[in-house]
Parts: C-alpha cells; structure tokens; sequence
C-alpha cells in the first residue's frame, strides 16, 4: 500500500479505545465475568498467586553494576532477571487493578512500577546495546515496552494520573516513535526472522494506541508494512518458522497482535489475516507437538512447548484448518520468565471459553520447504513422537544439524536436541558452534574422520524421497554439502518410521568415499543414561514406568561406546547428556550402516 493510499484512510480512523478489546467496549463487565466466572479459576489463581508473592517487597532497582555485566563478563542473566521481575510486577499490577478496582493499593503499586519504567536509562537490553548512540536504539524489549505502557494506558485512562498519563506518551514518543523515525534505519526492518515482527509490530501497536496525528501514524505504519513484509518473507509456503515453535509464539504472536489493531482501526480495509501465507504459518504450532507437551525443538527451542492459549484461539477462529489445543498445554501466567504483557493480556481477552476442549490426534506432516518430517502418533500403548530434518546449516538461530532427529515415546525422549543454551557475548558470534547445543557435536549425525559439519549457506541437505501416510513416514536426505570432508562422494541418510501399537525407526547411513577415512563415528544423543550390551544400546527411561528404548546395531561392524557431557541451558542450569558413539570398526570406501529404534515397555 502507498502513502497516498494509506493517509486518508489514518484520517478517518475512530479514535483507539476500549472498544478494540471487549464486546461493546465494556471493560467492568468483562473483568466482572473473569473475576466470578469458574472458566477463568486457573488465571485467577496464577496472577493471585504472583500478586501475594510480590506484595510488600520492592522494586528491585537496575543498578549500573547490574547494567556493566554484559560488558564485563558477557553474562545476561543477572541484569535480564531483574528487568523481567520489573515487567512481572507491571503486569500483575494492572490485572489485579482490573479484577479488584475496589483496592486502591493495586493502582498505587501500578503507580509506582510505572513511574520507576520511565525513569529506566534505556528500555533495552544491554546485550542489545553498543557504547554509544544509546537512546537512539531499540530493540526487542524497548519495542515490547513502549507498546505495553501504550495499551496499558489505553486500558486504565483516566484512573491514571494525568501526570502518568504524560510520561508515557513522553516516554514511549522519545524512545521509540522519534528514534524509529529519524535515527535507522535498524537492522531488524529488513531482517526475516522474529526481530522484524516484534520490533515493528510492537511499534505499530503503540502508535495505533497513542498517536492521534495522521502524518506521523501514516508514516510510522508505512514502515511496519515494510518490516512485516520482510518477516514474511522467512517462511516457505509450508508456514514452518526454522526457529522453532518458541520463536513461533513470539515473532508471529505480535504480527497477530499488531495485524488484529490494525484491522480493527481501519475497519477492515488493511487485513493481514486475508494472506493465504498467514493461513499456513498458523498452521504451524499444531505440526510441532510430537506426544503431550514434547515438541520438535530443532534450533533455539525448549523440548517441552506449550501454547499461548490467547493466540491459539484467536487464529482458530480465524482460520478453520488450525486445531485449538488442548487446554493442557495451556501456558500458565508466570511460565513467561521475560513477562511480556501482550500475550498475557491476550491469554485472558482471546480465551474462548465456550471451546470444548479436544485433545491433538495422530499426525504426520512433512514441510517441504523447511524439509522437516514432523510425526505424532497416539495409540492405546501411549503418544509416540519422530521428527527429522535436512534445511541448511544458515538458518535463523542455526545449528549444524542437518539429518538430526529426535524420537519420543510415552513421555521421555530418548534421542534428543540438546535446544537452546544460555544467550552468553559470543554466543550468537565465532564462537557459536563450539557450543554442543550449536555444533554438530550436540546432535545426532556422523562425525566423518573427526569433522563435524560446517555453517554456510553451502552447507545444506538435499531430500531425495519425502512421503507420509498413516502406516509408514519415510525421509530420505543426501547430506554430503553438510561436510567439508574432501574425500566424501555422497551420505545419504534414510528414516522410516512405521506406526502401529508400539512404532518402530529404522535409520541408515550409506557412505561413499574416494579413500576410506581413517575414523568414522555414527553418534546417537540422549539425556537419558544409556546401557551397552551386544549388539544393543539401551535408552533408559524413568524407572518406575519401566520404559525405555533399544538401539539394535550390527556388532560386528560398530563399536559402541558412551561419553558423558554438560551444557548450560537457555535458563543457565547445567544439564548433563550423553554422547553414544558408534565407531566403525573398519573404515571402507563404501558401507551402510543401520540402527533398528524400538520402543521396551517392562513393567509387566
């Protein structure tokens, strides 16, 4: 859309109210409604329960020895925690102000968190900041910010101070309006990935939310277009997000937030949701979930997902083809340690009620674009899960991962992704793929004469056979651009994944080399401890369900042997996995190796 096409259409908009958020506007019966109604006891109890944790404790300050961490140490942590401990107290504060407007100790304490927001230095994180030019940056948290301070100003109106009130048009006008404006362009405008959405996208809320001048919103919005139209841009036709199902949450959970503003301010003229591209990316949470809460968390992702209960049901209703989830998987109100305030708004103000809730079903879905085979297959023994995948080694968030897979069943997951670790300075730089959560080290794929895979857009997976079907799931990749290794002609890797009461995987690897490589080492990774015997690996499960998961391999051509690592994860926690490395006993210039994956259940 242009410029001259867009500025009447501002110029006509009804001011932002209530009225984009409840039926009829009516705000008190709405909290009224959450406040007695049996269908909202969940929420109710989980905001209580921070809002009683929280009470009577101040607020934690950003002290500058805080703020130097990152610099000093290049640890985030410290700092992040108090800065989302910041949020988590804005965010109770006002639903508690909204369920009980009778206790006027819930709007001072909203008072006192908002007024402490706009004395930050910067909204940003400092992993998120250089030296200089400071004020001038925005990031993912400052975006996140100034649109929530907008919404929530939007909300409370005139129960807030007016002096309040001018803060956070000041505020949110300085840090984000003028520098979006005048001081980029940034590099998340242009980017494919999560940065595009929520940086833009929060932005564009905010100014639905707050501006009143039409220019400016005109211009301002003209951006967003250009920055959404990149974001998009990361996705195939499958609607697969490379960043996982976390990402997924965040980066399109504020394209929806900010497209649904839009549409309701422009009566329905601009409509995202019309792209049949956006129909596909909805799609994707459903395809995610391999057995209960355990997802395929290729890249920086968590092996157990849940759902933003909100978004789900806004974009079922939206589109027919997606499947709310089941309420199980809902996500509780303090699970989001960065405590964003527009899914938790939404979580409330998008639940719809009335949905019988349905529990997910079998599936097998295969996203050519992405090359990812996504599987969940439920039977009277349990819920079995396989995913695979081929992409490349340049993907947002990479890992050297290509042929990785991850196999699950009643619960546990035996063959892992070792996910996201913990953002540290040189975590996202050269140092990246030293990290076993990044290399091909941390995943399940060949380590040829002792090279792991190489990083680069030259370093990608080719799919030679792609089929699913309610018997049997087949993925069939060459990956020999995934190696620098000279001497390797071709790799081709074969998975079949046959259903039934308890599934089965069958995993080959078929090498051709000019010369036979001095080592080659099929290796297998697990969080589950492992148990060699001949000819058999055993995944141990829990004990007291007695489950677990045999490897069946050809003893007389691989040696098994197990090796014990740690790594620290996403939240900085320490987690010990297990290598279990198949060495080949004898190199040769052809060979073909295959490893039989059964499910043991001995509690009978």
């Amino acid at each position: 859309m242009e410029r001259f096409e867009l500025l009447p259409m501002v110029s006509t908009m009804e001011p932002a109210d209530l009225l984009l958020y409840y039926p009829d506007g009516d705000q008190e019966n709405y909290w009224r409604s959450v406040r007695e109604s049996p269908l909202y006891e969940n929420e109710r109890s989980e905001i209580r329960a921070e809002g009683n944790r929280l009470r009577g404790l101040p607020i934690p300050e950003l002290t500058y020895s805080l703020f130097s961490i990152y610099t000093r140490k290049g640890s985030r942590l410290e700092y992040e925690r108090v800065y989302f401990e910041r949020r988590r107290i804005l965010n109770t504060s006002v639903f508690l102000t909204l369920l009980e407007p009778e206790r006027e100790e819930h709007l001072a304490a909203l008072e006192d968190i908002l007024w402490s927001i706009c004395n930050e230095y910067t909204w940003c994180l400092p992993a998120h900041l250089g030296e200089t030019n400071i004020t001038e940056t925005i990031d993912l948290f400052s975006a996140e910010t100034g649109f929530a301070l907008s919404e929530i100003s939007c909300l409370l109106g005139e129960r807030l101070p007016a002096l309040l009130q001018y803060r956070i048009k000041e505020n949110v006008n300085k840090r984000l309006f003028v520098p979006y404006l005048t001081c980029g362009p940034f590099h998340w405008e242009t980017a494919t990935h999560n940065w595009a959405a929520v940086c833009s996208g929060s932005i564009g809320a905010a100014a639905l939310l707050m501006l009143k001048d039409s220019e400016t919103l005109t211009d301002i919005l003209l951006k967003v277009q250009g920055s959404m139209e990149y974001y998009l841009q990361g996705f195939g036709a499958d609607g697969a997000c490379l960043e996982g199902l976390g990402y997924w949450n965040y980066g399109f959970g504020y394209f929806v937030y900010y497209a649904d503003l839009l549409r309701k301010r422009s009566l329905g003229e601009i409509d995202w949701f019309k792209r049949e591209q956006v129909r596909s990316i909805a799609m994707f949470q459903q395809k995610c979930f391999l057995g209960g809460e355990l997802v395929a968390n290729f890249s920086d992702s968590q092996a157990v997902g849940s759902v933003q209960l909100g978004l789900s049901h806004y974009i079922a209703a939206a589109f027919p083809e997606v499947e709310a989830p089941p309420l199980s998987l809902r996500a509780a109100y303090s699970e989001d340690h960065c405590s964003r305030w527009a899914p938790a708004f939404r979580n409330l103000i998008w639940k719809n009620s009335t949905r019988a809730p349905v529990e997910w079903g079998s599936a097998s879905n295969y996203l050519p674009d992405a090359q990812w085979l996504l599987s969940r297959h439920v039977s009277e023994a349990g819920a079995f899960g396989f995913a695979a995948k081929g992409g490349s080694n340049d993907e947002p968030h990479n890992h050297n991962d290509l042929g990785q897979f991850i196999l699950l069943g009643e619960g546990t997951v035996y063959l892992s992704d070792l996910g996201s670790g913990e953002y540290k300075a040189g975590y996202f730089g050269a140092e990246r793929y030293s990290h076993d959560c990044n290399g091909s080290q941390g995943h399940s794929v060949p380590i040829i004469d002792g090279q792991y895979q190489t990083a680069g857009p030259e370093s990608y997976a080719v799919v030679l056979e792609a089929a699913t079907s309610p018997e049997e799931d087949v993925l069939v990749l060459d990956l020999a651009q995934a190696y620098a290794y000279e001497g390797l002609q071709s790799l081709t890797r074969s998975f079949v994944w046959r259903t039934g009461v308890r599934p089965s995987l069958t995993l080959s690897d078929e090498f051709h080399f000019d010369e036979a490589p001095a080592a080659l080492i099929e290796r297998m990774v697990s969080f589950c401890p492992p148990v060699v015997e001949k000819g058999l690996v055993i995944l141990k499960g829990p004990q007291a369900h007695g489950h677990g998961l045999s490897i069946v391999y050809d003893d007389h051509l691989l040696q098994p042997g197990i090796s014990v690592h740690s790594f620290h994860d996403h939240f900085g926690v320490e987690k010990t996995w297990y290598a279990v490395d198949f060495q080949v006993r004898q190199p040769s210039k052809e060979a073909r190796y295959v490893f039989e994956f059964q499910f043991m259940n001995n509690s009978k």
